[in-house]
């Protein structure tokens, strides 16, 4: 059994919390709000067009159909929606196609295999970035150019959320408090999945 420690990696203080919770039958590209939403271990949000055991992401789907889905569940902090809104581009929750919003919390900042406890139940394990793709400029004209850039280095630097997979389901609502789990050794940082 590998060794976990509960910790508050920067910007998550006792605040973290779920904001709204989002989902989508079909592969549109905004979700709608919802009261409640149900995760569902090793699958992702029930009823969602991207809930899977294989790939459900179209592009992922035409390379490749038998691949694990390490997309299940789509993450965006809000405060994102904050420094967006400040550049002109207003995004309100679910508009970007994540199931879960959060708030206090620096999801981009976390390492992969992270353990989110979301809610009484709910535990997600975090497996990367998400890799926004040409439709959000489709949904809002220069979007993408404000959640993928470069920085000073040149690197790729993505700030459209995270994506995870369902490791134990539950029942997920708006003001639900969230707890972080770091994985022991060293931490690998998120890259595109």
């Amino acid at each position: 059994m590998s060794a976990r420690h509960v910790a508050e990696p920067a910007g998550a203080g006792q605040g973290a919390r779920v904001t709204a919770v989002s989902s989508s039958g079909s592969h549109s590209f905004s979700k709608p709000g919802r009261e409640s939403i149900t995760l569902l271990a090793g699958l992702g949000v029930e009823g969602d067009a991207h809930a899977g055991v294989t790939v459900k992401h179209r592009s992922r789907v035409a390379q490749d159909p038998t691949r694990p889905n390490l997309r299940q569940v789509h993450l965006i902090h809000d405060e994102l929606f904050a420094e967006l809104a400040v550049a002109g581009h207003a995004v309100a929750p679910g508009e970007l196609g994540e199931n879960v919003t959060t708030h206090g919390i620096d999801l981009l900042g976390l390492p992969v295999g992270t353990l989110l406890r979301l809610g009484p139940e709910a535990v997600v394990e975090v497996t990367g970035l998400r890799n926004p793709c040409l439709q959000i400029d489709l949904f809002q004209d220069g979007l993408l150019r404000r959640v993928v850039g470069r920085d000073e280095d040149g690197g790729i630097v993505r700030k459209a959320g995270i994506m995870g997979v369902v490791r134990t389901g539950g029942t997920l609502r708006p003001g639900d408090p969230i707890g972080v789990e770091l994985p022991a050794g060293e931490h690998r940082p998120l890259e595109r999945v």
